[in-house]
């Protein structure tokens, strides 16, 4: 396949291997709880600060684009990272990676290891709820020193986290984003560009074009053979590639959708599915991976192990295509005067967006107290002036949360 120019200023920045990059996403899948904002947090301190794979710029204008498609945002920003690192086989390392730990964990959960279930309400996952506010406080710093430097993009980051707490939804996020392009048009167009790195990537734009067609074809296509088909695996298939398609605003979005997918033909009963989500906000990584837990637990074959398989493929398939399909022409449409003042506009709107998500429900659901805000603040000091690496900290925060548990004045 003929593969996209890299720019010369970048000529080397794609030099990365496979086991490289799982071996880092692994890490991640292993230690990455809070959410789907939250691993933006996780990727932004080891791919841009630490390991230095792309620049800060280029990380956010990869978390801009996939605000704007459907599907799991965080999965979609990995995948990116991991295309970007080690083409096609990075981006398959980057998910696997990120995603297998939890998707491996909720089929087990799936078969009757219900301990999950009854850690929900333990000191040491809400010492990770509080690990998950340091990690974003932190990242909101950061990004907010280079996106978002002046009093004009400083307001707009603000008035942004303001407008998607007042419009709690998927709809809130759309329209901050969509203004910022707004406003970022008007009053930073022509400004001129500093220190851009365009994203290197091995996808050709027919190889992109193709991914784009088979996104749609699959998503209008195969409902219209799946009504007339008894096959339940195809049914599965559909139902799942049709949620992981269609929602946008993160992995907790899909929920709904998919309970009226499962639980009304009977697939799933009610309680199995709340079990499932329980467990589900008890382990890292992607929200996504809920569609592991309900191939294995379906009454109808497939199920078990093929249906996890089966459900999870599903799942991610549509964030993969909305990867690759739509790269080669970003990189050349944010080199134009007018997009560029679109895209300030734009990152700072999604530090906004990180300002609010760092209140609610990061903030909201980890600090309930004295002690865990205390725990919090010594968290965010490890990682902001120790630079002590993440998932230290996490460690660090589960230990503190469980003793102070044990504590009058603990979670």
């Amino acid at each position: 396949m003929q593969q996209a120019p890299v720019p010369a200023g970048n000529a080397t920045a794609r030099r990365g291997t496979g086991p490289e990059v799982f071996t880092a996403f692994l890490r991640l899948g292993l230690t990455c709880f809070g959410g789907p904002i939250a691993h933006l947090g996780y990727f932004h301190e080891d791919f841009v600060v630490r390991r230095k794979w792309l620049d800060e710029k280029t990380y956010v204008d990869l978390v801009a684009l996939n605000q704007f498609l459907p599907g799991p945002t965080s999965s979609k920003v990995g995948i990116a990272i991991g295309l970007s690192r080690a083409g096609y086989a990075g981006a398959l390392a980057a998910w696997a990676g990120f995603t297998l730990p939890s998707a491996i964990a909720l089929v087990l959960f799936g078969y009757g290891v219900t301990t999950f279930g009854n850690a929900l309400g333990s000191g040491w996952l809400h010492g990770l709820k509080v690990a998950a506010v340091a990690v974003v406080a932190n990242a909101v710093l950061t990004m907010m020193r280079s996106l978002a430097p002046d009093r004009e993009r400083a307001t707009l980051a603000v008035a942004a986290a303001a407008l998607v707490l007042a419009i709690p939804s998927s709809f809130g996020q759309l329209l901050a984003i969509a203004l910022g392009a707004v406003i970022g048009l008007v009053l930073f167009r022509g400004v001129p560009e500093a220190g851009h790195t365009a994203l290197p990537h091995p996808v050709s734009r027919t190889a992109a074009i193709a991914a784009i067609v088979a996104f749609f074809a699959i998503l209008i296509g195969l409902p219209l053979v799946a009504a007339t088909s008894s096959n339940h695996a195809l049914q599965l298939f559909d139902a799942f590639y049709r949620a992981g398609a269609l929602v946008f605003g993160g992995g907790h979005v899909v929920l709904p959708l998919l309970q009226a997918a499962v639980v009304p033909p009977g697939w799933v009963s009610n309680d199995a599915f709340l079990a499932g989500y329980g467990a589900t906000q008890a382990v890292p990584g992607p929200l996504f991976t809920f569609s592991a837990y309900l191939g294995t637990v379906m009454t109808p074959a497939p199920n078990g192990w093929t249906g996890a398989v089966l459900c999870l493929f599903a799942m991610f398939l549509p964030a993969f295509l909305l990867v690759i399909g739509p790269l080669p022409f970003w990189d050349a449409l944010r080199r134009r005067s007018w997009a560029q003042g679109a895209l300030r506009g734009v990152n700072a709107t999604v530090v906004g967006l990180l300002l609010a998500a760092l209140y609610r429900p990061v903030w909201t659901s980890g600090i309930t107290n004295d002690a865990d805000f205390a725990l919090g603040a010594v968290a965010f000091l490890l990682l902001f002036m120790w630079q002590t690496p993440p998932w230290l900290v996490v460690v660090f925060c589960a230990i503190g949360g469980g003793a102070l548990a044990h504590m009058p004045f603990g979670p």
